[in-house]
């Protein structure tokens, strides 16, 4: 097979040149970062928290802090469930060993507030049936150190203990069982993605060269950002999660920008240009596209570092990470492989296996490609066609079937993660199940009141009965004191009715709040931490809204120099999400096809998980309509012709969107197959998310749109214009094709079929899979 050779200078400025200079330097240096990230990132995961829900400017989270210094018991975060089996707990044999297993804990290094029912005889600790009770206590230390303190110790106490049987629970215990799932789930969600995703590369290439070069360049992202998140975890508390979106984002819009770089440098050397024009056509047109997909991505995640919870800012360390990553690899790494190969990015044609008897290399040149008699793109020619003769109906009928999906989100209830989130065979799931269904109060504490100052006898009792009269409260239990004077501290544990974080347990905290008090209250507990996780979320969410609108609107002005474009495009990517949200709250909250997913519902969603899987769904949504319109942008720019700039845009584009939304898809599928239930959602509603913006979205909304908004799509006030033509950039005036003059768009014409379109004729000779 010969090369073309790669004669003169590669066009389009200092960064080709650059690029295409020192291939095999570039891919030397590569390699070098590459192992050296490999290195920096082991680890990563044992150096992540599995937390981060919580405000940590929030009341609650200060009231936490205080108690957990002022009385370790009133917190624990460690529970050992005993099962006395048919003695019951209070047989003497079985209070001497419970009594021996409380003190040994006691005595462990990292461990206080020792309680249990045999030290205290609460009802609280005791099953309803007398046959279990529990230990508490409190491991200190932050996330990692009170989880190194758990691995140690739990070994020691799991199992059987003379009469009695001991399950290790509790919040760490739950945390820690999260993190090790989540670990495993992605590591099998990496095994079944990437061979998965190679096939369909293969499908959409044919050259099994050209398919594996996606992949590394997806790889590359993902090992430059393990290694990023390795080095904030030094200053920052950084989420277990987010290495889900980590390997996610990094497979797919690695996969995304490769697909559409190797696309392009195909149709240019099928067009004749040699290697290096190639190279720099593709940089100067589907690299710009590439870059500003990644801008409009990596700033719909940026949003996200408006919240304080560390859950979410995680989200955002990680995709920025790996969207620049892949970014960066796609612009300097692939380029730099695809002067080295030339044409040979098309061989290994793993399609001639599957053609029928009788069809050989006969109909393909010596280079491997398809004859041009085969035309591409001719299904989405004729979609386009269609969707544009009958733009009004497929507009309303489209949009009205959009908001139809996404109505089950005006119901959502937001909640807070618990151990429902992991399977049911998890023992720590196991032991808050038990507590859940077999005992009278809430053994981990209910909703906590912290007093803080000089206060006497009558006044903590006063206090105690007015709070006690509040509706929906079964008990009061307290104070517990400690200290004198200004220096004093109590609290009390408020029992709400129904679940912890239900409807109830929401409006007592508030009325516990603007409860009068001769003292300083701060309240606390779970219900507490929902309620101003909600509130933090919901003064910021404005300005994360507003950080995605303006970024969105201006680098999408940037790339078309049209007003209406951009604010088509934040509105019709709203849409491509309501099915997303209705299908949370359908499937999640209200538990439709748990069995079948293998989940628990729990009647709410956790409130931050929208908040992620918006701005993820909405950056890769703009991530295909970035993709598309630059094409529909070239070709106006070429012919001046807005309907069939659209049916052109949407026949390039329309395969290769639609195949990476599918590749993207099986690696959110294969991530959804977790047995977490958080991450099974965030998953599957982003793989369905971005289904429907490919083919419902880009294949049937925007033809339709843009034929109804017609030449008006492209206007501009003149400062504007002004200020598009001086700081703008286009894929404008890169193609390595015959000019043509503009056609003129009859009736008969668009009923043609696209290969007897004169004037696209000279377009469509590439050598590319669909």
């Amino acid at each position: 097979m010969a090369e073309v050779k790669n004669s003169g200078p590669a066009p389009g400025g200092g960064w080709t040149r650059f690029v295409t200079a020192r291939p095999r330097l570039s891919l030397l240096v590569a390699l070098v970062i590459t192992a050296l990230s490999v290195l920096a990132g082991s680890g990563v995961a044992d150096r992540m928290g599995s937390g981060g829900f919580e405000d940590p400017d929030a009341e609650s989270t200060y009231a936490t802090q205080v108690l957990e210094r002022e009385f370790p018991a009133s917190q624990p975060n460690l529970l050992l469930l005993v099962n006395a089996r048919e003695d019951g707990v209070d047989d003497p044999a079985v209070a001497a060993e419970a009594r021996r297993l409380a003190e040994r804990l006691d005595a462990e290094e990292g461990v206080g507030g020792i309680g249990s029912y045999w030290g205290t005889a609460s009802p609280a600790l005791r099953s309803e049936d007398g046959r279990q009770a529990v230990i508490v206590a409190r491991v200190e230390g932050d996330e990692k150190a009170a989880g190194e303190i758990l691995e140690r110790i739990a070994p020691d106490y799991r199992g059987t203990h003379g009469p009695v049987e001991v399950s290790v629970g509790g919040q760490l215990a739950v945390q820690h069982e999260m993190q090790t799932v989540v670990e495993e789930d992605l590591l099998r969600a990496e095994l079944i993605a990437l061979p998965v995703t190679l096939v369909l590369l293969v499908m959409v290439f044919g050259s099994a060269v050209a398919a594996l070069l996606p992949l590394g360049i997806g790889i590359v992202a993902i090992l430059g950002t393990n290694a990023v998140l390795r080095g904030l975890t030094e200053l920052t508390d950084v989420s277990v999660f987010a290495q889900n979106l980590t390997t996610a984002l990094g497979l797919g819009l690695a996969i995304d920008y490769a697909l559409f770089v190797v696309r392009r440098f195909r149709e240019e050397l099928a067009r004749g240009a040699d290697t290096r024009t190639a190279v720099g056509t593709t940089l100067r047109t589907a690299g710009r596209t590439v870059l500003f997909s990644a801008l409009t991505v990596a700033a719909s995640l940026a949003a996200m570092l408006v919240f304080p919870q560390y859950f979410l800012r995680s989200f955002a360390y990680a995709g920025i990470a790996v969207v620049l990553l892949a970014a960066a690899a796609a612009l300097v790494l692939l380029p730099a492989a695809l002067m080295l190969l030339g044409e040979r990015v098309n061989a290994l044609d793993l399609r001639r296996l599957f053609k029928r008897h009788g069809r050989t290399a006969e109909g393909a040149d010596q280079e491997g490609r398809e004859p041009e008699a085969r035309e591409p793109g001719v299904g989405w020619a004729r979609t386009a066609t269609l969707v544009m003769r009958r733009a009004p109906v497929f507009a309303v009928v489209t949009t009205a079937g959009l908001v139809l999906l996404g109505l089950p989100f005006l119901g959502a209830k937001f909640g807070t993660v618990d151990d429902r989130q992991l399977p049911a065979t998890a023992e720590s799931r196991v032991v808050q199940d038990e507590l859940r269904d077999g005992f009278p109060g809430s053994p981990g504490g209910g909703i906590t009141v912290l007093a803080e100052g000089r206060a006497t006898p009558a006044e903590y009792a006063g206090y105690r009965e007015r709070i006690a009269a509040l509706d929906g409260i079964v008990r009061v239990d307290g104070p517990v004191t400690s200290g004198t004077g200004a220096a004093a501290h109590a609290y009390f544990t408020v029992i709400p009715e129904g679940e912890g974080v239900g409807d109830t347990a929401q409006r007592v905290v508030g009325e516990l709040r603007a409860a009068t008090a001769p003292f300083d209250t701060s309240v606390t507990g779970v219900a507490a931490v929902l309620v101003d996780s909600k509130d933090a979320i919901g003064d910021r969410l404005p300005w994360a809204g507003a950080i995605i609108v303006v970024v969105t609107l201006l680098l999408v002005f940037l790339l078309t120099g049209s007003v209406l474009i951009p604010i088509q495009a934040v509105v019709l990517n709203g849409l491509s999400l309501t099915a997303m949200f209705g299908a949370v709250v359908w499937v999640f909250q209200e538990g439709h096809l748990s069995g079948f997913l293998g989940f628990t519902p729990t009647g709410d969603i956790e409130t931050t998980l929208p908040v992620l899987m918006f701005c993820v769904a909405f950056g890769l949504s703009m991530d295909y309509g970035v993709f598309l319109i630059s094409r529909i942008k070239e070709e106006y720019d070429e012919t001046g012709d807005h309907d069939h700039a659209v049916r052109f845009g949407l026949r390039r584009t329309g395969g290769l969107i639609t195949a990476a939304a599918v590749i993207l898809a099986v690696v959110m599928v294969a991530i959804g197959t977790s047995r977490v239930t958080n991450t099974k959602m965030l998953g599957l509603g982003i793989a369905l998310a971005v289904l429907v913006d490919a083919m419902v979205i880009r294949s049937l909304l925007v033809p339709a749109v843009m034929k109804l908004t017609g030449r008006l799509t492209w206007w501009a006030p003149g400062p504007l214009r002004r200020f598009h033509d001086r700081f703008g950039v286009s894929e404008g005036g890169g193609a390595t094709k015959a000019p043509t003059a503009a056609p003129e768009v009859t009736e008969a014409s668009e009923r043609a079929e696209p290969s007897e379109r004169a004037d696209e004729g000279a377009r469509d000779k590439e050598s590319v899979g669909r």
